[in-house]
């Protein structure tokens, strides 16, 4: 039975903290966590990680919390709407090439996403997955990867360098 008293009686010595920021084995920033009080008054209070969670910290990292919900959203139609507009453009590149179509060269992440940019489409080297480097004259189909959620196709035509 005294270990039973003494369960309920460390609960109520718990304080609860708003973190301001993400602290590794406790919580992410602005979640609400109970800590004993020589945690929060000698390490995380001082340290500027955590606040006092009153009903008006509360409040306000709510509305944060709905204007990041709100970015986040408006971010991901912009990436999906990229996405439509990527997957119907097609990417021409010049290279040289032997009689057998090998390149001499290689076709690699960057020089897709330069052709990309160059379009008028925002996407980095990171985004264009790749197997390997492209290394014959051909027409290939890239995945682009432009967020963890989106991902769409890309047609991507290595062709031989115009004879001059």
């Amino acid at each position: 039975m005294a270990s039973n008293s003494s369960n309920t009686q460390s609960k109520s010595r718990q304080m609860e903290l708003m973190l301001a920021e993400d602290v590794p084995s406790l919580g992410k920033q602005g979640e609400l966590v109970k800590v004993r009080p020589g945690y929060a008054r000698n390490f995380l209070l001082p340290q500027g990680l955590a606040t006092v969670a009153t009903s008006h910290n509360k409040m306000m990292v709510e509305k944060h919390r709905e204007r990041l919900a709100e970015v986040a959203r408006k971010r991901m139609q912009e990436m999906r709407k990229l996405a439509d507009n990527v997957s119907r453009y097609s990417v021409t590149i010049e290279a040289n090439a032997n009689a057998e179509g090998h390149l001499y060269g290689s076709i690699g992440a960057v020089d897709i996403s330069k052709q990309l940019k160059t379009a008028g489409f925002d996407v980095t080297p990171d985004m264009v997955r790749l197997d390997g480097p492209l290394r014959e004259l051909a027409m290939y189909t890239v995945k682009i990867r432009l967020h963890e959620e989106v991902e769409t196709e890309c047609k991507v035509w290595v062709v031989p360098t115009a004879a001059r």
